[in-house]
């Protein structure tokens, strides 16, 4: 059987800055929105989706709303009855609801899915929220002394870093001020409206402007608890074939992937691996899965959106991705190769950090921005001459890991 090529054919994001809590709405109303903009997006009416995967990691504990699988069909007549499944894998929920779409697809079941993302965190006070967050960590087993469950952990991957490399604060300060800066030219950026202090300056380490959350972990180092959600449509070559109109033009497709998954402890993680070069191998393999599917290297990729839940995250990203070698990720961002016009853009969009961050709908966004990246319809946060970009999406303290490489069609 020949495998098809996937195809996205379009797709929308919510506005993150939105709080859906005090707007008086719920998850019906966020998915009915992404449904249908998704739907005109991509210009496929819905009765020619054959199934739908949906993110979400979080819905029972900020909403007391599970069974999401069956919400699209509840918000819009003409997907009623059509085949369709909630994947939860934390902050990994939307691309592994990718992954299982273009499961579908490849396999030859169906040749339009619909994919969405979508979660709700702005429903109760922050320190509740972050209570919530801490169920993708190995409960009961680590962390238990932290306030805050995951500046707790990450602070201990800067640690870890600190340990085998040595570490600066400074440079987590600067991939923030980045972050921060491409999230002002996203319009649908939760932070793009904020008064940012200078990061780098003595702002940075000022208690009072820049607290410290948990060990070195400052606020301006974590993304933000975030309403949202992003939807596309992905096709088979069957769907383009007998979709011949200008209708079913794609946007751009998914050249590549790769997926691991480990154990849900940090220190298992950091413990296995204490002697190899790279803090993470595991995410390593997985941007290497995508880049070897994708027939392409680090060289051949133009930008990349990815996991900057913290500072910390986004710097492991760095060496792992290979755009230095490991354990110096500061001198990609002392280069400015990381930065708009730099060697390779990272979190144009603002990434999670200034972009926002609703859990189960990361994956899908970052898909999202990566196909308007190579087809410049990334309006204000375009890398100019992008044709191929890639994702890393991360759940938990990396224990489910995904990469997509996403190609301009030719």
């Amino acid at each position: 059987m020949t495998v098809s090529n996937i195809w996205i054919l379009g797709g929308y994001q919510s506005d993150f800055a939105r709080n859906f809590t005090r707007e008086e709405l719920d998850f019906a109303n966020l998915a009915e929105e992404v449904v249908n903009h998704t739907l005109a997006a991509a210009k496929v009416p819905a009765a020619d989706i054959e199934v739908i995967h949906v993110g979400n990691a979080f819905g029972q504990l900020f909403a007391g709303q599970g069974q999401l699988g069956a919400m699209p069909a509840t918000v819009h007549p003409d997907l009623w009855g059509v085949p369709s499944s909630r994947h939860e894998a934390a902050c990994a929920s939307g691309s592994i609801a990718v992954l299982a779409a273009m499961a579908d697809l490849r396999a030859g079941n169906y040749d339009a899915a619909l994919v969405m993302g979508i979660e709700l965190e702005k429903t109760v006070p922050g320190d509740d929220a972050a209570g919530h967050l801490g169920a993708a960590a190995w409960v009961g087993h680590e962390g238990q002394e932290a306030k805050f469950m995951w500046p707790y952990m990450f602070d201990r991957v800067s640690k870890e870093y600190g340990r085998r490399y040595g570490i600066d604060e400074s440079h987590l300060r600067a991939i923030s001020q980045i972050n921060f800066a491409n999230a002002k030219n996203n319009p649908n950026a939760q932070t793009r409206g904020w008064a940012v202090p200078d990061l780098l300056g003595n702002a940075g380490g000022d208690d009072a402007t820049n607290p410290v959350v948990e060990g070195g972990v400052r606020r301006f180092d974590c993304s933000q608890v975030t309403d949202g959600g992003a939807g596309v449509v992905l096709v088979t070559d069957k769907y383009l074939r007998e979709h011949p109109d200008a209708a079913a033009t794609p946007l751009a497709q998914i050249a590549g992937w790769g997926h691991r998954t480990v154990g849900l402890g940090l220190e298992q993680k950091l413990a296995r691996d204490a002697d190899n070069p790279y803090v993470m191998p595991h995410v390593r393999d997985a941007v290497m899965g995508a880049f070897s599917r994708a027939g392409v290297d680090l060289a051949g990729i133009d930008g990349i959106e990815t996991h900057d839940c913290f500072t910390a995250s986004e710097y492991l990203a760095i060496d792992h991705i290979g755009l230095t070698a490991p354990g110096e990720s500061w001198k990609a961002i002392e280069s400015g190769d990381i930065a708009m016009g730099g060697k390779l853009p990272i979190n144009p969009s603002g990434g999670l950090i200034g972009g926002g961050h609703p859990v189960g709908a990361s994956g899908v966004r970052m898909l999202l921005d990566a196909a308007h990246q190579v087809t410049g319809k990334a309006g204000g946060f375009q890398v100019e001459g992008a044709s191929r970009f890639a994702t890393l999406n991360f759940g938990g303290s990396t224990a489910t890991t995904v990469s997509f490489v996403v190609d301009a069609v030719s």
